[in-house]
This record gives C-alpha cells, structure tokens and sequence, in this order.
C-alpha cells in the first residue's frame, strides 16, 4: 500500500470520525452512558480494521456508519421514552441516606464498599461518618453530599421526571405518593403532564411540559 493511499485513507476517516461525534452529541467521556461507550469501543475496532481492509475500504466503513444511525436512533426514542431510557442507561441509585449505607442498592448495582470507598476518597472524604447523602449517577460517578454542607437539607431529588413518578426519591424524602397527588390535583396538573419536578423544603417546584417546548 502506498503512502499516499494511507494518507488519503487517513483523512477520510478523520473526517469520518469527527462526523460520527458530531452527530452522537457533545458529551464528555464521563457522562457516556453504557450503549454510548460500546458504540464508540465498536466504532474504533471497525475503522482500525477499515483501515487495514486494502480491497474494500468503503465498504468497511459499512457497519460503522450503520452503528451511528442505530445510536441515533436508540437516542431519539430515549428522549421519548423515559422507560426506554432507563433500560438503556439506568437510573441514579441512593448509595447512602442520612448517612447510612443502603447495602441492598450496593449489591443490586454489583457495587462493592471497596467501589464505594475508592470513589469516596476521591471526593477529599476520609470516612463514611462525613457523608450525609451519597447518589450513583448512571455514568458510574458518585455524587456526595457532605453532613457539613450548608444546604445539606435541601437535596433537590428529583420526584417525577419526564411524566413517570420517582418513588424510590419520593420515599427517601418521607414523602407518599397521595402527597405527591394532593398537590398535583389542587395545580390542576397531570402527572404525564410533568416535565420535572424536585422537593425542596417540604415544597414541589414543577416544570410541565408545555413550559419546555415553548
């Protein structure tokens, strides 16, 4: 194979690959979700191998491009589907509450105390005695709210979120699903109608629909 083949080879699939991450979106490497990582592990494997195809070359490029149309896809159903998007990247988890470690979340997310530790530390806590709250993002990170946080009662969790009720925060806060209703019903809202909606000192804040797509 030539150089100037490799080169031009190169390029297009430069080209190709800054395409592909324009059109998936401007997230960082972080804030992948697990579908998101595998496309983006799968993508690299097949233009490393389109690249060392000497016969086929474009058609190598093939399955990767179908990968970016099917990540699109699953993307565009995601954002209308709040079940769907849960299946696909999970939901937070409350790791810790008021300072006790929820050990039957831990085990139901495969997540060991050494994780929990580890990640710990590196939010600058030496123990667990400092951690008032403590949430497993759906990226992997854990979120930490220390007992010496000076809105350490004020976690906005989030108790509906695109028309579906959030029980596990619902209930975290000492809060039922009739109180939930009872403040729906007397705003004359429904609960597919929500948008979100977080508690924050005892009161329901709520961004409906409508108001988003104005």
């Amino acid at each position: 194979m030539s150089v100037l083949i490799i080169i031009v080879k190169t390029i297009i699939i430069y080209l190709l690959v800054a395409l592909i991450f324009r059109i998936m979106g401007k997230r960082e490497v972080g804030q992948l979700g697990t579908f998101d990582l595998v496309v983006f592990i799968l993508i690299a494997e097949l233009v490393a191998m389109a690249l060392e195809n000497k016969a086929n070359f474009f058609f190598s490029l093939v399955p990767a491009l179908v990968l970016v149309v099917l990540q699109v896809i699953i993307s565009k159903v995601s954002l209308k589907s709040s079940k769907f998007r849960r299946f696909i990247d999970g939901r937070p988890v409350v790791i810790i509450k008021k300072g006790i470690v929820n050990f039957k979340n831990m085990v139901e997310q495969r997540y060991t105390l050494d994780d929990l530790l580890l990640q710990l530390r590196e939010k600058d806590v030496r123990s667990l005695d400092e951690v008032d709250y403590a949430i497993l993002e759906i990226n992997g990170k854990l979120s930490v709210f220390k007992k010496d946080d000076k809105d350490k009662k004020t976690y906005p969790l989030p108790v509906i979120v695109d028309g579906e009720v959030e029980f596990d925060n619902l209930y975290s806060i000492n809060k039922t699903k009739k109180w939930l209703l009872d403040i729906l019903v007397d705003k004359k809202i429904k609960v597919s109608d929500v948008f979100y909606a977080f508690s924050k000192n005892g009161e329901l804040y709520i961004i409906k629909k409508d108001e988003v797509n104005k």
